[in-house]
């Protein structure tokens, strides 16, 4: 039989387009097992051979101030092909935007073999390491990343946090993100979704390294993380084992009960970069105590760090890249596999506390939405709906030198917290204005606050009686009872009281500060600030009340 030219030509270009869109299946999934990484489907050792890859300045989505790399097929497309260059089988994305669909670079990484782990913060919502707090809010964005993410075998692992203990000034914030990795596991395993690890990425300070990489990685299983990461930037220029401090680092190490890896690396203060900590890395020194490494990063930027430049949809590969390049083709770590591997230690002791280190080991309570909306609805006094969130802090000041704050508040280093310290600041501002409004007899004018107050229908829910009975009127017992709360019901016990009048006043005192943030990136590395979020100011608040002795002391930091 035959065919014309063009119909050929037709068939041809069926078959090629047939051809083209037909996907990879499915990357078998990463799964941990003692200190190791393997893929699930044939138990071999996976070592990450990754880069870091978001930029600060492309894709700025409309109406967001997260650049998504995942959200922009057109820029991953582009780069994908320069990935597999380098063998990158793991990229690390630092921030995502939860509205945008992110299926076709996801899908486009899973057939090139490249897996994904995923902050799950974001500049705007995370644990503010001077002004730790984990709240329902925050606990909501983590939700989010998961629940977008869950149906992807390529997505490696989450981070909890960055770098938000940086110091030994400030390691009680390190409870909370704590809190935020047991809370991001255990909603994993309640929504059904397969078991996808939870870790935490460090930074590298003298003081606290160690200390910390034993305090994320002790405990239980369901509160301890699944690997650890750590922002290592030792080996610079040409170095070697001993010298560059990576001996040091291994033998530090070498007991962690988890996966560890370099969650970013290679010091740019010689250049370009000659990456010959390649070598050393997936060497015979370190891989049974690493499992690979993250390169910061992909994008060149002012801060230096680039393996490529990028103008339009034009790629440029530079020095650091081909060095890159040649190192990482160079590489034969041995491997091992389930079959016969055994892990030598699978648990490990909690740090003691001590002049470096001063984080409890009990953890904040788990956000519960409910539970604040049962305590808020239950108020007669709450603040007036024409009050700025900018004003609450006089607020504050003024009413928790007069009634215990105790309910709403949280320190990481003694390990004691309200049972409302994960609500909203104007859930948390109405309890305690309903508090002084009780305290001192629930007259009318005690509710105003210059017109700041006003009287609300209070309304205790059957759903919420038990738990709210169990916590107590300041907020500090545990509650056995669950909470229900349903929106728009009026079932249970209602309470009105006085109308509001304009006798009472408020003081003024306090401003408001800003500190410190956990997704921000030391300053010799990726640029950018993570905003401070109201509750981790009104934190600072409370705690400058700690030398009050009123009603009751305020020795907590604000969860």
């Amino acid at each position: 039989m035959l065919f014309s030219k063009s119909v050929l030509t037709t068939l041809a270009s069926t078959l090629l387009a047939t051809t083209t869109l037909v996907a990879a299946d499915d990357l078998p999934a990463i799964e941990v097992v003692g200190n190791k990484f393997f893929y699930s489907n044939n138990g071999s050792q996976f070592y990450i051979r990754g880069v870091a890859y978001q930029a600060d300045t492309a894709n700025v989505t409309s109406g967001s101030t997260i650049n998504d790399p995942l959200a922009d097929y057109d820029s991953c497309s582009r780069d994908i092909p320069y990935l597999q260059k380098v063998d990158t089988n793991v990229i690390r994305v630092y921030a995502v935007n939860t509205t945008l669909d992110h299926s076709e670079c996801m899908n486009a990484l899973n057939d090139a073999g490249i897996y994904v782990i995923a902050d799950l913060s974001s500049p705007e919502q995370s644990v503010n390491r001077n002004d730790p707090t984990w709240t329902v809010d925050l606990f909501q964005r983590y939700k989010d990343v998961i629940d977008m993410f869950s149906n992807y075998t390529n997505v490696l692992g989450f981070f909890a946090g960055n770098e938000v203990t940086n110091n030994n000034t400030n390691t009680a914030a390190s409870a909370f993100v704590k809190a935020a990795l047991r809370d991001s596991k255990q909603y994993i395993k309640d929504q059904g979704y397969r078991s996808i690890p939870v870790g935490y990425s460090s930074n590298d300070d003298e003081d606290t390294r160690v200390p910390m990489a034993d305090y994320f990685a002790c405990g239980d299983d369901d509160v301890k993380a699944d690997f650890y990461g750590i922002n290592m930037y030792e080996w610079c220029g040409k170095s070697d084992y001993k010298t560059s401090g990576y001996e040091d680092r291994t033998s530090d190490f070498k007991n962690i009960s988890v996966p560890i890896f370099f969650s970013e690396y290679g010091c740019n203060e010689v250049t370009p970069r000659l990456f010959t900590e390649v070598q050393a890395l997936y060497g015979e020194n370190m891989t049974d105590v690493w499992s690979g490494g993250i390169v910061y990063m992909y994008f060149q930027e002012t801060n230096n760090y680039g393996l490529v430049s990028i103008d339009g949809t034009s790629v440029s590969t530079r020095d650091d890249f081909n060095n890159y390049s040649s190192e990482i083709h160079n590489i034969s770590p041995s491997s091992a596999n389930t079959a016969s591997y055994s892990a030598t230690s699978t648990s490990l002791a909690c740090p003691t506390n001590n002049k470096n280190w001063a984080a409890a080991t009990v953890l904040p309570p788990t956000p519960d939405e409910d539970l604040c909306s049962c305590m808020n609805a239950a108020n007669t006094c709450v603040i007036s709906s024409d009050v700025s969130s900018d004003d609450y802090a006089d607020l504050f000041d003024y009413v928790c030198a007069y009634v215990s704050c105790d309910g709403i508040s949280g320190n990481g280093t003694s390990g004691e917290y309200g049972s409302y310290s994960f609500c909203s600041a104007e859930e948390q501002l109405n309890f305690v204005l309903n508090l002084y409004y009780e305290s001192n007899g629930g007259s009318s004018s005690d509710c105003d606050f210059s017109g700041s107050a006003s009287i609300q229908s209070a309304v205790t829910q059957d759903g919420c009686s038990a738990a709210l009975k169990e916590i107590g009127s300041i907020g500090t017992n545990t509650a056995s009872d669950s909470a229900t709360y349903s929106s728009g019901s009026a079932s249970g016990s209602k309470t009105s009281s006085g109308s509001k009048t304009s006798s009472g006043s408020k003081t003024s005192s306090g401003s408001k500060t800003s500190s410190g943030s956990s997704s921000s990136q030391t300053s010799s590395k990726k640029n950018g600030a993570v905003s401070q979020n109201d509750l981790g100011f009104i934190q600072t608040l409370l705690t400058s009340f700690g030398t009050i002795s009123v009603v009751a002391s305020l020795g907590f930091a604000l969860l």
